[in-house]
């Protein structure tokens, strides 16, 4: 699999990756073994980097994340864990990002994961002022200098947010919305992290799925899944789910996405394909249910780049169908 720098982390790694939220929560029951085996399968199909987060099952992403990467050699194994913190906070605002949270935050997530110092920790879609604090940034940089990270980054909502913490000179890397549904990203965030040597991290690349091509209007998701429970924003950010459009608009407009892809693809590949080829991006983090959508998501990066015909039909799509939708709100 092609490899990129990982921003100012240093690290190289698959330009396909593996987001492990739903092997912890919020996308329906996973069995610990049906965990194992996709981390598994993504690995042996060249997938060097795993994204989790301290609140995914509370702990269990990490802990599943952690008892992988342990059976594959631990640090010798080539593989870049990413962590996010600051969700464990209650209330969730500005003040409780502190140092001392922040220590306790690593301290749990380094247990999890079985390591002394994490690869990567983001901040997890904090406060909007939680990026404008000075004291938030000198927190992050003594746990550099501790040893309990090796590197930060930040985990965003907005464009706002994203140019916010690329202007600060030790962030490493941002993870931020973006996929054929949701371009705006392209227009700032993309060119401002290239130029700073700051990493992309692109999640909900597949519009919680509607850019697999497989959901009508009919389809229905379990209780537990946030596909139901947060459709309108009950839970968290709206724009995590469906990246934010509504779901029979986001059908619609995916089967339209559908009609462009290659011969011998599927519409997710095509859709991983698009975010690969946009200049500036990382590493794309699609999550997989099972061995096969893992194995698949990673055959994604084997694609061709897409043809500018392509493009342009994909920009129309997202133009007419989705804009009035999102551009305006992230």
């Amino acid at each position: 699999m092609e490899t990129r720098v990982l921003g100012r982390t240093g690290r190289d790694v698959g330009v396909i990756g593996l987001g492990c939220w739903q092997l912890g929560a919020d996308w329906g029951d996973v069995e610990e073994d049906t965990a194992l085996e996709v981390l598994g399968a993504a690995v042996d199909a060249g997938v060097t980097f795993l994204d989790t987060a301290d609140v995914y099952g509370d702990g269990r992403s990490e802990r599943l994340v952690g008892k992988f990467v342990a059976s594959r050699g631990g640090a010798a194994s080539g593989i870049t864990v990413a962590t996010k913190m600051g969700r464990r906070a209650d209330p969730h605002v500005a003040d409780a990002y502190t140092l001392d949270a922040f220590r306790a935050w690593n301290d749990r997530s380094r247990e999890n994961l079985g390591v002394d110092t994490l690869d990567l920790v983001q901040l997890h879609c904090p406060p909007t002022e939680v990026y404008s604090r000075q004291s938030t940034w000198d927190a992050l940089d003594t746990l550099v200098d501790e040893g309990r990270i090796a590197a930060y980054g930040v985990s965003v909502e907005t464009v706002d947010e994203a140019l916010t913490a690329i202007a600060r000179p030790n962030v490493a890397s941002v993870q931020i919305i973006l996929n054929v549904f949701r371009r705006k990203p392209l227009e700032q965030v993309l060119p401002a992290a290239a130029a700073a040597g700051v990493g992309i991290i692109a999640r909900v690349p597949l519009a919680s799925g509607l850019l697999s091509g497989k959901y009508d209007e009919a389809t229905t998701f379990a209780a537990s899944d946030h596909r139901t429970f947060n459709r309108n924003g009950e839970a968290f950010d709206v724009g995590e789910t469906f990246s934010g459009v509504p779901f029979e608009v986001g059908v619609a407009a995916a089967r339209e996405v559908a009609a462009h892809t290659p011969a011998g693809a599927t519409t997710a590949q095509l859709a991983l394909r698009w975010i690969v080829d946009q200049p500036g991006v990382s590493v794309v983090i699609p999550g997989a249910r099972n061995a096969e959508q893992a194995r698949g998501n990673a055959a994604a990066a084997d694609l061709a780049p897409l043809s500018d015909e392509t493009q342009a039909a994909l920009a129309a799509i997202y133009d007419e169908r989705v804009r009035t939708h999102v551009h305006a709100r992230w």
